[in-house]
């Protein structure tokens, strides 16, 4: 009986202490190619500083992996210091989430050709980032017309260009907002808001966070949403 009763603590020992993972676990990993000598570093935000929650000093071997536990689904970085004192294209970013989250890149082309798997808010967020990229190339072009010197001398080209450019803004507010609205149970819809949209009418911010599933509106971009909210609320009474 005393061996049975030894075997099962030793089972229940093991068991607590070898599994270290849990609902909340995110292991990132992936494969930088071509890098031989560099640090990576895992980062997110944390009331407004960029935090570095860990890092991994490479050297022949591009292969990956970190592991972290996650409060709420959240906007995570991949940083790459290759030490040639040039940040340029150094940084991934990727919608952060439970699970296995895989990143695959090349060393010189580190953030340009990602291919990031394992996240459907990541996914979320890739489908609406393309759509919101072509709103702004449409403003860049518009902005770029306007500088034009004839386009200048000509004011009625020039209040035409003008007006296009309120209306293309105007119709990437009005994706952002449906696509948020239309995503209610993604934790992408409340960061849209927060972050996209921030100065919104009150009553489209209203509606995404009352639309929000259980999950979202309690995640970490959900309850900055409804602090934003109750904010604006305040101002306008006073």
């Amino acid at each position: 009986m005393k061996k049975v009763l030894m075997v099962a603590v030793l089972a229940i020992i093991i068991s607590s202490c070898g599994g270290g993972s849990t609902e909340n676990t995110m292991t990132v990993t992936g494969n930088v190619k071509g890098l031989k000598k560099g640090t990576l570093y895992l980062q997110h935000i944390a009331d407004t500083t960029l935090v570095t929650v860990d890092s991994l000093v490479v050297d022949g071997d591009g292969n990956f992996s970190f592991t972290t536990e996650l409060e709420s689904p959240e906007l995570f970085y991949l940083y790459l210091d290759k030490k040639d004192n040039n940040s340029i294209n150094d940084r991934i970013t990727f919608f952060a989430e439970p699970g296995i989250i895989t990143i695959n890149t090349n060393w010189n082309t580190f953030d340009l050709n990602a291919k990031i798997e394992g996240s459907k808010s990541n996914e979320k967020l890739k489908e609406y980032l393309e759509v919101m990229s072509k709103f702004n190339t449409k403003n860049l072009e518009y902005a770029r017309l306007s500088m034009d010197p004839k386009t200048q001398s000509d004011s009625v080209a020039f209040d035409s260009l003008q007006d296009l450019t309120e209306k293309n803004v105007k119709r990437g507010y009005l994706y952002a907002i449906n696509f948020a609205l239309n995503n209610a149970d993604s934790y992408v819809a409340p960061y849209i808001a927060v972050k996209e949209v921030s100065d919104a009418n009150l009553k489209y911010l209203d509606s995404i966070n009352n639309t929000l599933s259980v999950d979202v509106a309690n995640s970490k971009y959900g309850k900055e949403l409804k602090e934003h909210i109750e904010n604006l609320r305040k101002e306008t009474k006073e």
